[in-house]
């Protein structure tokens, strides 16, 4: 069986409260029960910080784990965070960025991704749907 690993950034922990205009009503939780639902024959696992250290050594973990790759939600830590880009660039995963929202369509500052460079690609104003996406471009 195939396993995926969903990293989520910071505030995504809020999904369903934060910004219902921007980020939806449907939590996390429920994006995860649709994608196993909808993936049955995939291992999906989650995980979610606030905090770029343990994001950062999630994805090194991940690197040494039987993953077929990493969709990644690094929330704004897209925007700012080599420390992130480079641990991307160091593991052999292939990782798929993603974002719910449009960020080409937002502020200035959400325009420009640090992390894009060294992701297989992106993935970006699908809504929740962008993890469905992502999952599929690394099937």
């Amino acid at each position: 069986m195939k396993k995926i690993l969903i990293i989520n950034g910071p505030n995504l922990n809020l999904l369903g409260m934060r910004e219902p205009g921007i980020y939806g009503k449907e939590t996390m939780t429920d994006v995860i029960e649709r994608l196993r639902s909808r993936f049955s024959e995939v291992k999906i696992d989650y995980f979610q910080s606030n905090h770029e250290g343990a994001i950062i050594d999630r994805l090194h973990e991940a690197d040494k784990e039987d993953y077929a790759g990493v969709v990644l939600n690094a929330g704004a830590y897209t925007h700012t965070s080599l420390a992130i880009a480079d641990a991307i660039a160091a593991i052999s995963l292939p990782v798929v960025e993603v974002h719910i929202s449009n960020i080409a369509a937002r502020e200035s500052i959400r325009h420009t991704s640090l992390i894009s460079p060294v992701c297989r690609g992106m993935i970006a104003g699908f809504g929740t749907d962008s993890y469905r996406l992502g999952i599929e471009a690394l099937l």
